[in-house]
C-alpha cells in the first residue's frame, strides 16, 4: 500500500483537466495525501462538483483583488449560492457598479499570475493569533465561536492572500475561468443581526465558458422582463400593499386565473379518488402542542387570544385532516383514505424574505393527506407520482427531478421510526421508477420527504410537490383504525401536494410563459374587437356566443383605430383577438389574430367550435 497525492495521481493516470479529486467520498484538494486502496473519483470540469470548487475559488480570488485594491477592507464570509458567489466585506470604500470593472481587471490578474493555492491546519488558538495579526476581525470571531474543534483549515495564494476555509479548492488561481462578471452590491448585517456592523455584500457569478455566461446573464434580462410582479400588474391580475404584509389582493383577472387552476385540480384529484374536505382557520394551541408544531414551529405561527384561551391561525392543515379521520371507527377495509383540502394557511415570514406572490404570508395550498397502511404506501407513492406527473405535462412541464430529503436535526419520533420510514420512502420511489438526489437533513420535522423539482423555460429549478412519509402525527393525535388481525393500528399518513402554495405556483406559471399563458388558464380567451362602431352589433353577437359556450371573452367597441386596441390587448398578453370589420360581417366570418402575430379567417361556426376545442381544460 503506498502513499500519494492527488496530484501524482493525475499524473500516473494521465488526468491532464484534473482540478480536485474525491477521496473515499470526500471532496479533497489535488495536495491531499492518500493510500492507493483509496476510492478515488478525480473532478473535471464536467465533474458537477467543478463549477461549485471553482466558484469558491473566485470567491477568494475577489477577496484578494477587493484587499489589494483597497487595503483597509476587512473580508467576512464569501459563500457558494446558486449560479455564483458573493462575499461580505467592511470597507471605508462604498462599493458602486463603477469599481466593478476594477476590480474584476484585477481578478483577472491573480488568475493569470496563476498563485498556488495550498491548505494548512493550525490549531484553533494559533488560527485566531494569525487572523489577529492580519488584523481580520471577522475571521477571529468566526474561529472563536468554533467551540467544538480543535484545528481549523487555511488556504493561501502563494504569500499574498490567506482566508479561513473548509475548501477544496483548484490547485491554483490560474485554474479559475475568466469568465465572470460582477452583478451587484447590497447591504448585509454581520450575521444577520441587526444590531451588528453593516458590511457591503457583493454578488458575482461565475462559469466556465463565455456561451454559459453569455447565456446566464441574457436569462437574466429575460428574467426581469418575465417577474411576475411586473407582469401582475401590466395584465391588471394582482397588487400587494403595505397594510396588508405578504397577503394578496387579487384583481378580476388575476382571480378567474386563481379559481381556473384550483377547479382543475379540484377535478383532477376526485378523478383520482379523493375526498375534499375543509379544516378550521384557528384552532387551539392545546392541539399544537400535540402535535408538536408548538415546539418546532411557534415562531413562525400567527396567535390569537379570546375568552383567556390562546389560538394558532393555522400554518399547515395536516393536524386538522387527523381530526376528522378520528371522527368514527376506521378499518384497513377503508384505507387507504385519500382526503384533499385547500387549505388557506398562514406563516409570519419574516418581512425581508417576502417576494411578492412567490413568498407570502396568506397562502392556499393544494393540499392532501393519504392514511394508509405500511403495505400501501408503495402503491399510493406510485399512484401520487403519476397524478403529478399528468398535471405538470397538463400545465406545461414535461419532466421533472425528485430529491430525497431525510431526517433533519429537529425532529420528533425515534431513530428507529425514522429508519423504518426511509426506508420505505426509499423503496417505495424506486418502485415508482423515479431517480432521486439526496437532500440531506431537510426532510419534515415529522418524517422524511419527497421535493419535486420543475424547470422552466430559463432553465430555473422550482421545488413545487411534494410526498412526506409521516409515522409521528397519527400516533400523537390518537388516529387509529382496525387491522386485520383485529387490533388497533397507527395508519400511516401521507402529506402531498402537488403545486404547494397556488399563490406561487401562479407566479411561476407567470414567469415560465411571460404572461402568455395557455389558452385554457388565460383570464381573458379572447377580445373581440370592432375596427369601426358600425359592427358593434355582429361583435356583440358572436361574444354572447362565446361567452355562451364557457369562453372567456370580452368586447372592445372603444372607437379606437384597430391597431391601437391590438397593441393594448397584446400588452396584456390576451392570446386572441377576433378582428370585426365589414368583410367578416358580410361574409360572416371570422378574423382570428394571435398574439404571436399570426392569424386566420374562419367562418362564423367553424370559429366557435375551434375555441371551443382549444380554451378546453385538459383531460388528466
Amino acid at each position: 500500500m503506498e502513499e500519494i497525492s492527488g496530484f501524482e495521481f493525475v499524473k500516473r493516470n494521465n488526468i491532464k483537466e484534473a482540478l480536485a479529486i474525491i477521496i473515499n467520498d470526500v471532496p479533497s484538494d489535488l495536495s491531499t495525501i492518500f493510500t492507493t486502496d483509496s476510492k478515488i473519483e478525480v473532478i473535471t470540469q464536467d465533474h458537477p462538483m467543478a463549477i461549485e470548487i471553482m466558484r469558491h475559488t473566485t470567491a477568494h480570488i475577489m477577496a484578494q483583488a477587493v484587499k489589494e485594491l483597497y487595503p483597509g477592507a476587512k473580508i467576512a464570509i464569501g459563500p457558494i449560492i446558486e449560479n455564483g458567489f458573493y462575499y461580505d466585506i467592511l470597507c471605508e470604500h462604498q462599493f458602486t457598479p463603477d469599481d466593478f470593472e476594477k476590480i474584476e481587471s484585477k481578478m483577472k490578474e491573480i488568475i493569470k499570475a496563476n498563485y498556488k493555492i495550498t491548505r494548512q491546519v493550525l490549531s484553533r488558538k494559533d488560527a485566531i493569533e494569525f487572523f489577529k495579526n492580519l488584523d481580520e476581525p471577522f475571521k477571529v470571531e468566526l474561529i472563536q465561536d468554533l467551540k467544538d474543534v480543535e484545528t481549523v483549515s487555511l488556504y493561501s495564494h502563494a504569500d499574498k492572500f490567506t482566508d479561513l476555509c473548509r475548501g477544496p479548492h483548484l490547485p491554483g488561481t490560474g485554474s479559475a475561468s475568466t469568465h465572470f462578471k460582477l452583478m451587484k452590491v447590497a447591504g448585509a448585517y454581520w450575521r444577520g443581526d441587526s444590531k451588528r456592523q453593516m458590511l457591503q455584500r457583493i454578488y458575482a457569478t461565475s462559469w466556465f465558458t463565455a456561451d454559459d455566461l453569455k447565456e446566464y446573464l441574457h436569462n437574466l434580462e429575460e428574467a426581469e422582463k418575465r417577474d411576475h410582479r411586473k407582469l401582475g400588474k401590466s395584465m391588471d391580475l394582482f397588487h400587494m400593499q403595505e397594510e396588508a404584509v405578504g397577503s394578496v389582493f387579487w384583481h378580476p383577472k388575476g382571480w378567474t386565473i386563481y379559481n381556473v387552476l384550483k377547479e382543475f385540480m379540484r377535478k383532477c384529484v376526485k378523478k383520482d379518488g379523493y375526498v375534499e374536505v375543509n379544516t378550521p382557520q384557528m384552532i387551539d394551541r392545546t392541539l399544537w402542542e400535540k402535535s408538536g408544531h408548538w415546539a418546532k414551529f411557534r415562531q413562525n405561527m400567527f396567535i390569537a387570544e379570546s375568552e383567556d384561551r390562546i389560538l394558532a391561525v393555522k400554518p399547515m392543515n395536516c393536524p386538522g385532516g387527523i381530526q376528522i379521520f378520528n371522527q368514527g371507527t376506521k378499518s384497513y377495509k377503508d384505507l387507504p383514505i385519500r382526503m384533499a383540502e385547500f387549505g388557506s394557511c398562514c406563516r409570519n415570514e419574516p418581512s425581508g424574505s417576502l417576494y411578492g406572490i412567490m413568498r407570502v404570508r396568506a397562502f392556499t395550498q393544494d393540499d392532501a393527506h393519504i392514511f394508509c397502511t405500511p403495505d400501501q404506501i408503495n402503491s399510493e407513492t406510485k399512484r401520487f407520482c403519476e397524478l403529478l406527473s399528468r398535471v405538470y405535462k397538463a400545465l406545461g412541464f414535461e419532466t421533472f427531478s425528485v430529491k430525497f430529503s431525510d431526517r433533519p436535526e429537529l425532529r420528533a419520533g425515534t431513530d428507529e421510526i425514522w429508519d423504518n420510514a426511509e426506508t420505505l420512502l426509499q423503496k417505495a420511489t424506486t418502485e415508482a421508477g423515479l431517480t432521486y438526489t439526496l437532500n440531506k437533513g431537510e426532510g419534515a420535522f415529522y418524517g422524511p420527504k419527497l421535493e419535486f423539482v420543475l424547470k422552466d423555460k430559463l432553465g430555473r429549478d422550482w421545488q413545487c410537490g411534494t410526498l412526506q412519509v409521516d409515522f409521528v402525527l397519527p400516533e400523537r393525535l390518537g388516529a387509529w383504525y382496525i387491522g386485520e388481525d383485529g387490533e388497533k393500528h397507527h395508519p400511516i399518513m401521507l402529506h402531498r401536494a402537488v403545486l404547494g402554495s397556488l399563490e406561487r405556483f401562479i407566479g411561476i406559471l407567470l414567469e415560465n410563459y411571460a404572461g402568455k399563458l395557455p389558452y385554457w388558464l388565460a383570464p381573458v380567451q379572447m377580445v373581440v374587437a370592432t375596427i369601426t362602431n358600425d359592427h358593434d352589433g355582429y361583435a356583440k353577437e358572436f361574444c354572447q356566443d362565446l361567452v355562451n359556450n364557457e369562453i372567456r371573452a370580452e368586447l372592445d367597441l372603444r372607437a379606437e383605430k384597430i391597431s391601437y386596441k391590438l397593441r393594448n390587448h397584446i400588452m396584456s398578453k390576451v392570446p386572441m383577438v377576433a378582428v370585426i370589420g365589414a368583410n367578416e360581417e358580410k361574409d360572416r366570418m371570422i378574423t382570428i389574430r394571435y398574439l404571436d402575430a399570426s392569424q386566420e379567417v374562419l367562418p362564423y361556426a367553424d370559429a366557435i367550435e375551434k375555441l371551443k376545442k382549444i380554451c378546453a381544460v385538459p383531460e388528466v
